[in-house]
């Protein structure tokens, strides 16, 4: 098994001005997040637009990003969808361009029971050698993974080695920390929890807001790590309403506009996505 780090960066896709993938773009991009403190990239997940992917597109994103990365920190595929069959053919396609491990994202629209998101997730994780990571994000799916099925996908699956928590609540990231071996990875994904979740032994966080304030909040993480409580808590207090004001209009909308106002051009998002407002830009200018 392998470490994903303690900061790893939910990696935007980039677009050209006709709303393609731009993969110079693309390689700009992974080399700032290199450069300021991501330890792993998870990419084709939800701040990636995965929804209005292809599969065509996705395992391209795979290829390049492997290929410019080149070995340098680990490379997460976002190969989940509500459609189990599909998940295993993509995860393949994903394995088979070199990747490093998967996220699974719980299956949205169907709203399956504990024991079908259970069996759902161990049928593909047992498709692949890989490291899976499952994706508990309510908010999106209408569906939560009870902290009870995340143990004991923790505990049956050998290859199932981590989760990212965007539930939004300490008390399950909490039950899991206490209920699964010291290496199975818990992260949150919500950039406002990553000092929370590392107080109850969590591993770190996935985050948004590493596009444009990695060294910043690698900082608060290695202050926690090493006893400096104070400072690590001044950092998250300084950060904060920088992580509102990412998520104040539908992710990703916000942290594009925040790279394009920092000089890194990632293009636009993809309809039903929209631009900000002037109003909203504004408002995210004036927090960065």
């Amino acid at each position: 098994m392998i470490s994903f780090g303690r900061l790893s960066t939910a990696m935007v896709t980039p677009f050209d001005s006709k709303g393609n993938i731009d993969f110079n773009k693309t390689t700009q991009l992974i080399e700032h997040l290199i450069q300021t403190g991501t330890d792993s990239l998870v990419i084709a997940g939800t701040t990636g637009e995965s929804p209005t992917l292809t599969s065509e597109e996705k395992v391209a994103l795979f290829r390049h990003t492997v290929k410019v990365v080149g070995g340098r920190i680990p490379v997460i595929a976002g190969t989940g969808s509500n459609d189990t069959r599909a998940s295993i053919e993509l995860t393949k396609k994903a394995e088979a361009e070199g990747v490093d491990a998967i996220m699974l994202v719980a299956p949205y629209y169907n709203k399956p029971s504990q024991e079908g998101l259970f069996q759902h997730f161990k049928a593909i994780a047992e498709a692949t050698k890989l490291p899976v990571m499952i994706y508990n994000i309510p908010g999106r799916t209408s569906i939560l993974i009870d902290p009870k099925t995340t143990i004991r996908l923790a505990n049956e699956v050998p290859n199932i080695m981590s989760t990212k928590e965007a539930s939004g609540s300490i008390d399950i990231i909490t039950e899991i920390v206490a209920n699964t071996e010291d290496d199975f990875l818990v992260y949150s994904g919500d950039d406002g929890l990553t000092l929370p979740i590392l107080s109850v032994g969590g591993t770190g966080i996935i985050s948004v807001a590493s596009h444009v304030a990695g060294n910043e909040m690698k900082e608060m993480v290695n202050a926690f790590l090493n006893g400096d409580v104070q400072k690590a808590a001044a950092i998250h207090q300084e950060l904060l309403p920088l992580f509102r004001g990412l998520f104040a209009a539908p992710n990703p909308v916000p942290v594009k506009t925040a790279l394009q106002m920092k000089g890194l051009d990632v293009g636009g998002v993809r309809l039903p996505l929209i631009p900000l407002t002037e109003e909203e830009r504004t408002t995210l200018s004036t927090l960065l």
